[in-house]
């Protein structure tokens, strides 16, 4: 399998943008999924929570020193950044924000680009500003797949139309998102759960 990583930054309306992915997706990804979504320093852990309880994908925040593992979609925690320190674990840092954000977007896709390299899927969802595009830039650079939402299918259209300027691999609808990973990026695995269900 090529991929091994999947990164995902949201902002306004990423909590219905997650949801209509997860729905899709239920377990059928084979890889760890990191999600850096902007939320107030006082959130709690109700995304946690709702995410679990609308799809199958297990859903965790993170902590430092957290060890990785498949199929775990990992919420950055709020006022925290995550970073992929190596391909076993994960660490979280106290850093000035970037761009505006903590959690930061290209904190996130940046540290990953640099451990997983061309094994890396990066997907920019609905925001309210820029951040995102240069770390999305350096999974580019580093020979990762970039995916950006379809702006016009964005509740807030700023966020990936700025990441449009860095000349993505795809540009999808939300709502063919889930489709597209499970049809063109993990085949095996999706046909391999469509054959046990008929058995």
């Amino acid at each position: 399998m090529k991929y091994e990583a999947i990164v995902i930054g949201a902002s306004a309306g990423g909590l219905k943008a997650m949801m209509a992915i997860l729905g899709s997706l239920n377990e059928l990804l084979p890889v760890p999924v990191f999600v850096a979504q902007h939320r107030s320093q006082q959130s709690n852990n109700y995304l946690e929570e709702l995410l679990n309880q609308f799809g199958t994908t297990r859903v965790k925040e993170a902590e430092d020193k957290m060890p990785i593992e498949k199929g775990i979609l990992y919420l950055a925690p709020p006022d925290y950044h995550l970073l992929i320190e190596n391909k076993n674990y994960m660490a979280l840092s106290l850093d000035e924000p970037v761009n505006y954000s903590r959690p930061s977007i290209d904190v996130l896709f940046e540290s990953a680009a640099e451990v997983y390299k061309d094994k890396l899927i990066g997907i920019v969802l609905t925001g309210a500003n820029s951040d995102g595009t240069a770390g999305l830039k350096e999974i580019k650079s580093a020979g990762g797949l970039t995916i950006v939402q379809d702006p016009k299918t964005a509740h807030v259209a700023t966020m990936p139309e700025s990441a449009l300027t860095i000349d993505p691999d795809y540009v999808i609808p939300l709502d063919k998102m889930s489709e597209f990973l499970l049809t063109k990026i993990f085949p095996a695995k999706a046909k391999k759960h469509s054959a046990k269900k008929k058995t």
